[in-house]
């Protein structure tokens, strides 16, 4: 029988040779002094992780971040101990210490994905992260793609780079990206300055641009990971609710509470890492199947949707309930894109 996956984003160290200006890490200034799992650290959140999805009965797929988590010195020891035991994973990092040989060590361990990111033209990217970035990312995609392995850009939206993510669209297609996605900035103060219109303009442009590229059978594959595109798409009518669907019923949209935890290095269990208040325990002294059925309802009280409860949508889109967080101080309020009016 087959169970359906369930993700772990596991963050084993805060080590990075970025300081990005959106990054969670180090969003309260440099003050901040990186933390990283132990060796016994990381076999005690390993065995726990086993544990939940067996409880569950669902099939573990690790995202392994930091940080940068190939700075780790256990980074190589734990895909060696997925590997042994079958256990997918994909990485989501920096481009800096890519290279062919890194690449085929990663393919033959099973590496299933490895994302970078890309938030804006070379300027505008280099700014948010630092000098060389850009095309070092654009060099690490080409050493992926060789060994096999999906490559994945990721964007973040905001304000300041809005206007470029076409054309960091068309960045990623000619690198060859197999896959490309983007996701909203989550702000920290209540400042989120783009419009609900504005936003669904972008939208626009960028599908324009997908189905433009999809029809020259381009590689590369365009992921809907903002859960507005799923309103984008039943207001175009490509979305139509299953006239089967079960009243009560998640079938998709945002993943927290349903599919999705985050560990961080101390070992804290967050229900999204773009949630910043979102920690519900601790992987090192606490059983994750525990908080699942404790802590983690708090995340999946579906009426409280202030919005998206009055809205047919509520069990296939809800936003990004991150974004509302950032901008109003609750999770369960509007989120502050959607230009739906219910």
């Amino acid at each position: 029988m087959h169970m359906r996956y369930f993700s772990f984003q596991w963050h084993i160290t805060d080590e990075c040779d970025q300081r990005c200006k959106h990054c969670y890490i180090y969003s309260g200034g440099n003050t901040h002094i990186p933390e990283s799992m132990t060796r016994e650290d990381i076999h005690r959140v390993f065995v726990n992780c086993l544990d939940f999805c067996s409880t569950f009965g669902r099939t573990p797929h690790f995202y392994i971040t930091g940080g940068d988590p190939i700075l780790h010195p256990e980074f190589w020891p734990l895909l060696e101990t997925f590997s042994s035991h079958g256990i997918g994973f994909s990485i989501l990092g920096n481009p800096f210490h890519i290279d062919d040989d890194v690449c085929a060590r990663l393919k033959a361990l099973g590496c299933e994905k490895y994302q970078v990111s890309l938030d804006g033209l070379r300027k505008t990217h280099d700014y948010f992260r630092k000098p060389g970035s850009f095309d070092a990312t654009l060099n690490a995609i080409r050493a992926i793609n060789k060994a096999g392995i999906c490559s994945v850009i990721m964007s973040t939206v905001s304000g300041t780079n809005i206007d470029e993510i076409p054309k960091v669209i068309d960045a990623a297609v000619e690198a060859e990206a197999e896959v490309y996605s983007f996701a909203r900035y989550c702000p920290d103060s209540g400042n989120n300055n783009i419009t609900p219109e504005r936003y669904r303009e972008f939208l626009a442009v960028c599908d324009e641009k997908f189905r433009h590229y999809e029809s020259q059978g381009c590689k590369t594959y365009f992921d809907s990971k903002d859960h507005l595109w799923t309103l984008y798409d039943y207001e175009a009518g490509r979305f139509v609710i299953p006239s089967d669907a079960e009243q009560g019923r998640i079938y998709g949209g945002c993943n927290c509470g349903n599919a999705h935890l985050t560990i961080l290095p101390s070992g804290d269990v967050y229900a999204c890492r773009r949630v910043r208040d979102s920690r519900v325990g601790n992987a090192l002294h606490d059983k994750l199947s525990d908080l699942w059925l404790g802590e983690m309802e708090s995340y999946r009280e579906y009426s409280k949707f202030m919005k998206c409860s009055r809205c047919e949508l509520l069990p296939y889109c809800r936003g990004c309930p991150a974004v509302a967080k950032g901008t109003y101080g609750d999770f369960y309020a509007q989120d502050p894109q959607c230009w739906k009016e219910v």
